[in-house]
């Protein structure tokens, strides 16, 4: 673990994750792509067992609305959707070179207030699940 970082897995939890393409590079700006990390997301989802209240993808960042894994904790889906993503994006496109961004941002999500916050932070892209 990076000194100094420091994260809270509570059971119930709820986090708010931000993660980067590799130097802000516009890396999702196509629907193949987007539709290829929804794909990778949502398996990651299944198979971690953790509710995704919401998401936003952006040209060179996603944000995530999610509750807390009932296997694992978030950094081990952030790992896993990351390098699913990467590789099968290298195995499709021939893509070459690093995709994101070192880490992740994690912000535990405590109150309603806030959780509605989160869900109108990007409100003309957040997607939200029902």
């Amino acid at each position: 673990m990076t000194a100094g970082l420091k994260r809270y897995y509570l059971e119930g939890s709820l986090h708010f994750i931000t993660f980067s393409c590799y130097r802000r590079q516009q890396q999702l700006e196509t629907p193949s792509r987007r539709n290829l990390f929804l794909r990778v997301l949502e398996d990651a989802r299944r198979r971690y067992r953790f509710a995704l209240l919401g998401y936003v993808l952006m040209p060179e960042h996603v944000h995530l609305l999610m509750t807390m894994p009932a296997v694992g904790d978030p950094s081990v889906v952030m790992k896993v959707v990351k390098e699913r993503f990467t590789r099968l994006l290298r195995k499709h496109e021939g893509f070459a070179g690093p995709m994101w961004q070192k880490r992740f941002y994690d912000f535990n999500v405590c109150t309603g207030k806030k959780r509605v916050e989160k869900l109108r932070r990007v409100p003309h892209s957040f997607h939200r699940l029902q």
